[in-house]
């Protein structure tokens, strides 16, 4: 297996951990495409980025980034949307100009024509450098759920029960939860040139320790297909890592 581990005590140092990849890659080159995540996880990282620029030791104005993924039917300006979530979060703190930034459209008028111009965009800036990667307590990364077959491009996504009811939290109700999404593929991810993969916390613990021990991919775990791309590395915590002890 290709991938790299690294552990650290606790969700802080993790996160500081993620954001020192990030940054020496930022300084050792200024154009980087980023491939970025929104949820719990990738919180920390992104503040441990806005304390380095606002201390002078980051430059965003020349990055790229393009987000996994979006639901289907919110506004921008909705506060459960990603697009809400990544300016609060990150890009309303920093230099980024907002044109370098890409987020899916989850209104847009044809959905499949935009999932293919979505990938093409990525093409057309010259591919992510680096895609930043969380994982669902089902092995999903980005909205690729488990299934009997997996896309590999941009694209329309029906989003589990699991899905539906991890996400809730962030909802007054299961029922406000958008039911479909637009997502990159596996395909789209696995095209980044690195991929740093975030997990923490107990919850997590049992599908860590499932990815680490399979030697087969298979399409109900879609993160196993991480294990044929030759440069991952997996940051988590003690507690994300505990079964593996």
């Amino acid at each position: 297996m290709n991938m790299k581990i690294v552990v650290e005590k606790d969700y802080q140092a993790m996160s500081k951990t993620a954001a020192a990849i990030l940054a020496d890659a930022i300084r050792a080159n200024p154009k980087i495409v980023l491939g970025l995540a929104t949820g719990s996880t990738p919180v920390g990282l992104y503040g441990e980025l806005k304390k380095q620029y606002r201390q002078g030791q980051l430059d965003f104005s020349n990055v790229r980034t393009f987000n996994l993924d979006e639901y289907i039917g919110l506004p921008k300006e909705d506060p459960n949307s990603y697009g809400y979530f990544m300016n609060e979060e990150l890009f309303k703190d920093i230099n980024i100009p907002l044109e370098n930034t890409h987020i899916p459209d989850g209104q847009a008028e044809d959905l499949e024509e935009y999932c293919r111009a979505y990938d093409k965009s990525i093409s057309q800036e010259g591919g992510i450098d680096i895609q930043i990667l969380g994982i669902g307590e089902n092995g999903h990364i980005a909205f690729n759920e488990p299934d009997e077959s997996l896309a590999l491009e941009t694209n329309i996504v029906e989003l589990t029960e699991d899905t539906i009811k991890a996400n809730s939290r962030f909802f007054n109700s299961m029922d406000q939860v958008p039911k479909t999404a637009i997502s990159m593929g596996i395909g789209t991810i696995l095209k980044a040139r690195k991929i740093i993969l975030l997990a923490s916390g107990e919850k997590k613990a049992p599908i860590i320790g499932q990815l680490l021990k399979t030697r087969r991919i298979n399409t109900m775990l879609p993160a196993s297909f991480l294990l044929l791309h030759p440069d991952v590395t997996l940051v988590v915590d003690q507690a994300a890592y505990g079964e593996m002890n």
